[in-house]
């Protein structure tokens, strides 16, 4: 990215935030950022493609701190706690981002950026769920889901607090204690019965999915995403034809589960894909 389409998208962020969307136009970020109105229009087509730049630029950033402790030498329960720490400083330390999709008019009904958005929900369920997963082995996969929708719960309303208050907490000491009430709570599930299934969830998610996405909007946004991380590499060996064969099996009105398992295995060990498998498997239901 270059640095003067990051000045553009910081900037609108802050003015968003203060704003609203809807009441900041393109000629104040553009005065704001030193730009020509001009110049904007090199980096974004429109306002409505810049709030998706500004919402993609946080959610990389968010991914790049949480995947700083994903080769270390940690225990399942250290790793998690560190992840949380730079989730909350991460969120800390850009809280605009927070405030500007806390704002109603932020976020215009736009199908691209909704897409953004549900995928963006999904990575955070799925960030839960597996590291919780990690930590409390099989005994508790019955449990995952209504573990996972407690600890967002909590991870939630500590971040209002922590939004405010961001000097008189270490965030270290919040991830930790977050962890000690969800060993707590763990520990009473073990003996109760679960409330969620992985059916539920699924369902829940189809649901959600159908009311405020476009029919396969999520799936586009995720073939999208995965074109562009092929665009970077340098030696492809052959996954952009996989990915077209997965595009095309997608749009069919009937799309044959196997061929998609089938491409999609050949991604199978490439870090930078792994999310995406995840994702596309969720919206098929089954299981890689």
């Amino acid at each position: 990215m270059k640095e003067k389409e990051k000045l553009v998208i910081e900037t609108a962020i802050k003015l968003f935030a203060a704003k609203g969307f809807a009441a900041t136009s393109i000629q104040e970020i553009a005065d704001e950022a030193g730009i020509s109105k001009g110049a904007f229009y090199l980096y974004f087509k429109s306002k409505d493609d810049l709030l998706y730049s500004t919402l993609q630029y946080y959610f990389n950033i968010i991914e790049k701190r949480l995947s700083l402790y994903e080769d270390q030498a940690l225990s399942p329960r250290e790793k998690f706690v560190y992840q949380l720490k730079e989730l909350i400083g991460a969120l800390s330390e850009h809280k605009e981002f927070i405030i500007m999709q806390a704002r109603e008019q932020a976020i215009p009904l736009n199908d691209t950026v909704k897409e953004l958005l549900f995928r963006m929900h999904m990575e955070s369920q799925m960030f839960y769920r597996e590291g919780l997963l990690s930590i409390y082995g099989e005994k508790l996969e019955p449990f995952v889901w209504d573990l996972s929708t407690m600890l967002d719960g909590i991870f939630h309303s500590y971040i209002k607090v922590i939004l405010v208050y961001a000097d008189s907490f270490n965030f270290q000491e919040i991830a930790e204690y977050i962890m000690r009430r969800m060993d707590s709570l763990a520990e009473g599930l073990s003996t109760d019965f679960p409330l969620l299934s992985e059916q539920t969830v699924t369902d829940l998610l189809n649901k959600t999915k159908a009311i405020f996405l476009p029919s396969n909007g999520t799936l586009h946004t995720i073939l999208q995403a995965m074109k562009k991380e092929l665009e970077n590499m340098d030696d492809k060996n052959g996954l952009d034809v996989s990915l077209e064969v997965l595009a095309a099996e997608a749009a069919k009105v009937n799309p044959r589960i196997p061929v998609i398992q089938g491409m999609l295995s050949n991604f199978q060990g490439i870090k930078t894909f792994d999310k995406y498998r995840q994702e596309i498997a969720a919206l098929y239901n089954f299981k890689l």
